[in-house]
């Protein structure tokens, strides 16, 4: 029996009630015969069968999303396979301008003050300018003259050579990515750069053949150093190099408290600039210390005025002004002339951009004079009304010796040799200080280093020389009776006010300070530390010696004649003394100068004046220097509201009649 799909099997017939017996077939109609079909007989009426819902195959489907699926995976493979080994060199160069960068973010310097607060130093924003030079390639920007383009537009900005900055965004190594093209510029220089940047951008959108040739100068925050009284106390400051470290002064010698610690800053960047969405890293700045000077800015102005002038005046090489509190040793004023504007050091001549007044050792003629009238009656050899017999021409080893001028002999107490500026009163008086030569010469040598000759003033300046002085049994025949006058020994002129300070603060010697004190990035103030004391004389002998200098100024037979000031107790002393040429070692030209304090019977300020080498009119420190003492005294006293103390001076005699 065989079976036939998708035909309906025989339906299953049930049986129904008995029908009546159908009556006779028709005549003429054939019986069914043998084999033949019954006729099919008349049924009852049956209801409709339900339609069946057939699904189609799954299997062309599943083919189908395997086909894509496989497209898929196959497109992935290709585009990895282009990325990673085809077009690998390609990416990274890409990519290598997409990423991390760190700058260093400037501590911005510590201030400079004066005594008052006034600001002698400041700090403003500024800008360095710099460039990534892989953003000036034609690969980046499509053309071949992009340093050059760039460079025509920076070079007016910058005021450099477009050369130059041409040299810098194209250099030797391919693979550099950063460039210094001008540092410390104002904020106006960066806006403008930054200006043309925005509008080489915005042209570059709507025409494609315009290159952004700015778009890889950059910029990096720092400050700029400033001083906003241009050359006043320049040789005190000193200066900031253009590494943003001190070149000279207290720039120099605080650097480390000024400087603070600089920052650093991580970021993400793209194209010459920062993704903001990346994120970032920073170690933010600590601001350098400010310090406060003792100086006194007003009284500094007068002394550099002062001292300017006559320099001027007299065609010399240079000179210095020094202002001092006898009693603190405070440094009020230190002016130098000529000086320099460290605003602006393309202008500043190498010789005057330190500090001439500690730097400059010299051979201090009769100001020195006072150290050795302080031995003689701190040993108690003379007296101020001592005898001295002062000839016109004194032999003393292989020497004869004179005064300043020819004289007959004068008769002279040891107050008038001081007065007069008596070499050869000097040498006589100093020759009492011991048996023999060699033990007179071991005494003033004593008292020589305790007045602070041969070793440094204590301020711990950059560049200061301890000046000269060599040990008795080194002096030279001359020697032995020069040093006594201040010839064959040098000092600087810090040096040379500290001596008159000893004597007017009752013989004790305080070390000079620059410094009063700091204050912190958390304006904590700290004071200085308190500088050394020493006792050199005692203080019968510096009344003594104050008393001798008034003579000097005041009797009509002194030298110091026009450093009086009106109202005022002055004492001081005069020297000229020869000069050592700097350039040629041989005696030249004169060094004068005038040391002094007033008022001379409660000493308060102290001011030293030398010039070098004066060319024009009196080269004498009486003329020359005396006017510049009387300018800058009456000035500091004015300042400082000293009264006159009102008492009557000590007039000691200055000769006697034989």
């Amino acid at each position: 029996m065989s079976d036939d799909f998708g035909r309906q099997p025989p339906r299953r017939r049930v049986p129904g009630p008995a029908r009546p017996e159908r009556s006779a077939r028709p005549v003429g109609r054939p019986r069914p015969g043998p084999g033949a079909r019954p006729a099919r007989r008349p049924s009852a009426p049956r209801a409709a069968a339900p339609k069946t819902i057939r699904l189609g195959s799954p299997r062309p489907r599943l083919r189908l999303v395997g086909l894509a699926l496989t497209l898929v995976l196959a497109a992935f493979v290709v585009r990895l396979l282009q990325v990673q080994a085809v077009d690998a060199s390609t990416y990274a160069a890409k990519a290598e301008q997409n990423r991390y960068v760190g700058y260093t973010l400037a501590a911005e310097r510590g201030g400079i003050t004066d005594r008052d607060g006034v600001a002698l130093a400041t700090s403003e924003d500024a800008y360095d300018i710099t460039a990534d030079p892989t953003l000036f390639t034609r690969e980046q920007l499509k053309i071949d003259d992009g340093p050059e383009q760039a460079a025509a537009l920076l070079a007016p900005i910058l005021g450099q050579e477009q050369e130059t900055i041409v040299k810098k965004l194209r250099p030797k190594d391919k693979k550099l990515r950063y460039v210094l093209l001008a540092n410390r510029q104002t904020p106006q220089v960066w806006k403008q750069i930054k200006d043309l940047k925005s509008a080489l951008a915005t042209k570059s959108e709507t025409d494609p053949a315009t290159a952004n040739v700015l778009a890889g100068v950059l910029s990096v925050p720092t400050t700029k150093r400033v001083y906003p009284n241009g050359d006043l106390a320049a040789g005190i400051l000193g200066w900031v190099n253009a590494d943003g470290k001190g070149g000279g002064g207290v720039e120099q010698q605080l650097n480390s408290l000024l400087a603070g610690k600089d920052g650093k800053i991580r970021y993400a960047q793209s194209g010459g600039r920062q993704v903001p969405t990346v994120g970032s890293t920073e170690t933010p700045a600590v601001p350098g210390s400010d310090v406060e000077l003792t100086i006194d800015r007003d009284i500094q102005w007068a002394a550099q005025q002062a001292i300017t002038d006559q320099v001027k005046e007299s065609k010399a090489d240079r000179g210095y002004v020094i202002v001092q509190d006898t009693r603190t040793g405070q440094v009020l004023a230190m002016a130098n002339s000529p000086g320099f504007d460290p605003n602006d050091l393309s202008k500043a001549s190498s010789v005057n951009m330190g500090n001439a007044a500690l730097q400059d050792a010299y051979e201090p003629g009769s100001t020195a004079k006072i150290m050795s009238m302080a031995a003689v009656l701190e040993q108690g050899v003379a007296t101020p009304l001592t005898q001295v017999i002062v000839p016109n021409r004194l032999h003393r080893g292989d020497r004869l010796f004179k005064d300043d001028i020819d004289h007959e002999t004068w008769y002279l107490t040891l107050n008038g040799v001081l007065a007069k500026s008596s070499n050869i009163g000097t040498i006589l008086a100093t020759g009492q200080l011991g048996k023999t030569q060699a033990q007179a010469n071991q005494v003033l040598y004593s008292y020589l280093r305790k007045f602070g000759l041969g070793r440094y003033s204590g301020l711990d300046f950059p560049g200061e020389t301890p000046g000269i002085l060599a040990k008795p049994a080194d002096w030279s025949t001359s020697q032995q009776y020069t040093i006594p006058f201040g010839q064959g020994v040098s000092l600087n002129a810090m040096q040379a006010a500290s001596v008159y300070s000893t004597i007017a603060n009752g013989g004790v010697r305080v070390e000079p300070t620059l410094v009063r004190g700091t204050k912190g990035p958390d304006g904590r103030f700290t004071p200085a530390a308190k500088p050394k004391e020493t006792r050199v004389v005692s203080a019968r002998t510096a009344r003594t010696l104050a008393q001798m200098l008034e003579s000097v100024v005041d009797d009509q037979e002194g030298t110091g004649t026009k450093a009086r000031i009106p109202g005022y107790r002055v004492a001081g002393k005069t020297g000229t003394a020869n000069r050592v040429d700097p350039a040629t070692g041989k005696y030249k030209g004169y060094t004068s100068s005038f040391a002094g304090f007033a008022p001379a019977d409660k000493p308060r300020i102290t001011v030293y004046c030398a010039i070098q080498n004066a060319t024009q009119g009196s080269y004498f420190g009486g003329q020359i220097c005396g006017p510049v003492y009387k300018k800058v005294m009456e000035f500091a006293l004015k300042t400082l509201q000293v009264p006159p103390t009102g008492a009557k001076a000590a007039k000691l005699p200055v000769t006697y009649t034989p």
